[in-house]
């Protein structure tokens, strides 16, 4: 299944009503976007779930030693300041952030970008789509560094705040979490298919 838009106006559902429709409807990945869109997306394939995994381990390794922050799944959607509803395939959210934050907002869609995301370019994704949504959801809403990887063709984008997107080609190298997530390094060869 291709990813599916619903647009209708009566149907503008508030930030707990949002919540309860994807409650409601959870064999689904469901976003909404800033204008009220909702995106129905089927779960990922299963090379796309293993690179994902991959990718969430290596995250844990260096939160473990670290424990500054919180790391989330796929499964995480977050609440954006511009009122988008957006998961990210990997993500981290520094203890600052998180603490900020009340129980109950922990416990539905948290209402904050995350520190940092990484989306995982799937066989249904449109390159040119998840390229719009790391820089307008992501890193115009506060996130500081986001990773775009494409398996398929090699490539990492690398997105910053305040800094043009870099482009990586060939995954015989290592993404650096620099300043956002000092000393994590991710080594790309571990996601060629």
């Amino acid at each position: 299944m291709d990813t599916i838009e619903l647009r209708y106006k009566p149907l503008r559902l508030d930030d707990d009503e949002f919540y309860e429709f994807c409650r409601e409807n959870d064999q689904l990945k469901i976003e909404r976007d800033s204008e009220g869109t909702i995106y129905i997306m089927s779960n990922t394939g299963g090379k796309t779930g293993k690179l994902n995994a991959i990718i969430i381990y290596w995250l844990m390794h260096w939160h473990v030693a670290g424990n500054v922050g919180h790391v989330f799944d796929s499964s995480t959607a977050f609440r954006l300041p511009n009122t988008s509803v957006r998961s990210p395939d990997a993500s981290w959210v520094s203890n600052e952030k998180w603490e900020y934050l009340t129980d109950a907002e922990q416990t539905k869609f948290p209402p904050v970008c995350p520190d940092f995301v990484i989306e995982l370019l799937s066989t249904n994704d449109d390159l040119k789509t998840i390229q719009n949504k790391m820089q307008k959801e992501w890193i115009e809403n506060g996130c500081k560094l986001a990773w775009l990887i494409d398996p398929f063709t090699q490539t990492a984008f690398i997105y910053r705040a305040d800094a043009d997107v870099e482009v990586l080609n060939g995954f015989d190298q290592s993404l650096s979490g620099e300043g956002v997530l000092p000393g994590f390094k991710f080594d790309l060869s571990k996601l060629k298919i």
